[in-house]
C-alpha cells in the first residue's frame, strides 16, 4: 500500500536539487570579525628594514591591503570612504580633535583614508595615562636615593654587556667619535641605560602610546600630537607600517629611544644603506653622537667635578643641572670644587643623596648636554659614571682635561671627570 506521505519521484528529485543549491550558496568564504578586528597584528613578518616600501603609498600596498582583505566583511565600506571621511570606529572614533588631526596630516601630504585606518586600529592604553599621572614629590630630606638609583644601572653585568657592545662596534664608535667629537664611552653609556644595548626597547605599540597621549592626556596633548604627526611622517619616509613598531610608554624608539621629532632632527644614516634606522646599532651610534653634538657637546671639555664642603648647606638650597652659580659664590657657601677654576666661572651645583652622606659636585656645559637627553641630574650623572667605568674596564686612562673660563682661553689645568 502506498503511503500518503510519499511524493511523486519527479517532485522529490526537484526538491533535492533545490536544497543542494541553497546549501552551496551558504558556504562562500568570508573573513571573520575576529580576523578583521585584529588587523593591526596580522602581518608580523613585515620588517622595519624591508626595502620594498619606501613611501606611505608603498606601505599602503604592503600592509594596509592585508588589513583591508582581512576586514572586508566587517568594514566593507572603508576602502571606498570619501576624502572627507573621519575616524568612525575604534577607541578614537567620533572625536573632533582626532578628525582635526587627520585633516592636519592630509595637509602634509599623507593619504587621508590611510591615516583614518591607522587611527581606527590604534588602541587607548589606560596604563600609560595612570603612569603619567603619578605625581613625583621631592624628598623632605636625605633618603639615599642616589645610591639606589645608581645601583640599578652600574653593575658588573652592565659593564660586561657594555664592554661587549663597545668591542663589537668599536669601528663605528670610533668613526662617530671622530665625526661628532663625542667620546665613545658616552655613546655606549647612553644606549646602555636607555635599552641595555638593544636588549629591551619597550613593549608598547608606538601608535597606541602616541595616540593615547595625543588625544587622552590634555596636559601635554599639543606635544604628543606633534610627536604622533612626526611618527606618521617618519613611517612615510622610511616605508614601514606604523602599526608595527614597539617602544616606550611615551613613544620613544630604537636603541637610543628617540622620540619621532628627534628622529627627524638628529637621526643619521651612519651605515650608508639609505635609511635612518633607529633599530640598527650603527645608525643608533651615529644618531646619539649627532644628538650630543647638536646640543653643544664640547670635545675635550670636562663633564663634572667633585666638590668638598657643603655640610652647613640647608636642604632647601637650590641645586640641580638648571642652577647657575659662580665659583666665587660657591666658595662663599663653603663649596670648594676639586679642580682649579676661575672665580667668575659659571657652573651648576649638583647634590647627590648618597647613602653614605650627601655628595656635592659642580657641573659644566657637557653635563648639561647630557640632560638634554633626559632632564634629570641623576640620569646624567649615571651616564657619566657608567661611561667612566666602561672606559676603565677597557684599560683606558681617564683623561686629564683642561679646565678653562672659556673654551680655548688657556687657564689653569686640573684633572676632572
Amino acid at each position: 500500500m502506498r503511503s500518503p506521505f510519499l511524493l511523486p519521484l519527479p517532485l522529490m528529485l526537484l526538491l533535492t536539487l533545490v536544497f543542494a543549491l541553497l546549501t552551496l550558496s551558504g558556504c562562500s568564504s568570508s573573513p571573520s570579525k575576529k580576523a578583521a578586528s585584529s588587523g593591526a597584528r596580522i602581518f608580523p613578518d613585515l620588517k622595519l628594514s624591508s626595502p620594498q616600501a619606501t613611501s606611505f603609498a608603498g606601505v599602503r600596498q604592503a600592509s594596509f591591503s592585508a588589513i583591508d582583505d582581512a576586514g572586508a566583511a566587517d568594514d566593507a565600506g572603508a576602502a571606498s570612504r570619501p576624502a572627507g571621511s573621519s575616524v568612525a570606529r575604534g577607541d578614537f572614533a567620533g572625536r573632533a580633535d582626532v578628525d582635526r588631526f587627520v585633516a592636519r596630516m592630509e595637509s602634509k601630504g599623507l593619504d587621508r583614508a590611510q591615516v583614518v585606518r591607522t587611527l581606527e586600529r590604534a588602541e587607548h592604553d589606560p596604563w600609560i595615562i595612570q603612569y603619567m599621572e603619578k605625581q613625583w614629590r621631592p624628598a623632605s630630606g636625605p633618603t639615599g636615593a642616589w645610591t639606589r638609583y645608581r645601583s640599578r644601572h652600574i653593575t658588573p653585568a652592565m659593564l660586561d654587556k657594555g664592554s661587549a657592545f663597545w668591542t663589537r662596534y668599536a669601528r663605528t664608535l670610533d668613526q662617530a667619535s671622530r665625526k661628532y667629537g663625542v667620546p665613545p664611552e658616552y655613546i655606549v653609556a647612553i644606549i646602555g641605560i636607555e635599552t641595555r644595548w638593544g636588549g629591551f626597547m619597550g613593549t608598547h605599540r608606538i601608535i597606541d602610546a602616541l595616540a593615547t597621549l595625543a588625544f587622552d592626556y590634555p596636559r601635554r596633548a599639543d606635544y604628543f600630537q606633534d610627536e604622533l604627526a612626526q611618527y606618521l611622517l617618519m613611517a612615510e619616509d622610511q616605508g614601514f607600517d606604523p602599526l608595527q613598531p614597539e617602544g616606550s610608554f611615551a613613544g620613544a624608539m630604537g636603541l637610543g629611544q628617540f622620540m619621532p621629532s628627534s628622529w627627524h632632527n638628529y637621526a643619521v644614516d651612519f651605515d650608508g644603506d639609505g635609511r635612518r634606522d633607529l633599530w640598527d646599532p650603527e645608525d643608533a651610534i651615529g644618531s646619539v653622537a649627532r644628538y650630543f653634538n647638536a646640543h653643544g657637546w664640547q670635545p675635550g671639555a670636562a663633564v663634572v667635578a667633585r666638590a668638598s664642603g657643603g655640610a652647613g648647606l640647608p636642604w632647601s638650597t637650590d641645586t640641580g643641572f638648571k642652577t647657575n652659580y659662580s665659583v666665587a659664590n660657591l666658595k662663599a657657601k663653603g663649596i670648594q670644587p676639586a679642580v682649579a677654576l676661575p672665580d667668575q666661572r659659571q657652573v651648576s651645583l649638583l647634590r647627590l643623596d648618597a647613602a653614605g652622606g650627601l655628595e656635592y659636585w659642580v657641573g659644566f656645559e657637557n653635563f648639561y648636554v647630557i640632560t638634554r637627553y633626559n632632564n634629570s641630574t641623576y640620569y646624567a650623572m649615571t651616564v657619566h659614571q657608567l661611561a667612566q667605568a666602561l672606559r676603565s674596564r677597557r684599560g683606558l686612562k681617564q683623561p686629564t682635561l683642561r679646565m678653562t673660563d672659556q673654551p680655548g682661553s688657556g687657564a689653569s689645568a686640573a684633572p676632572a671627570g
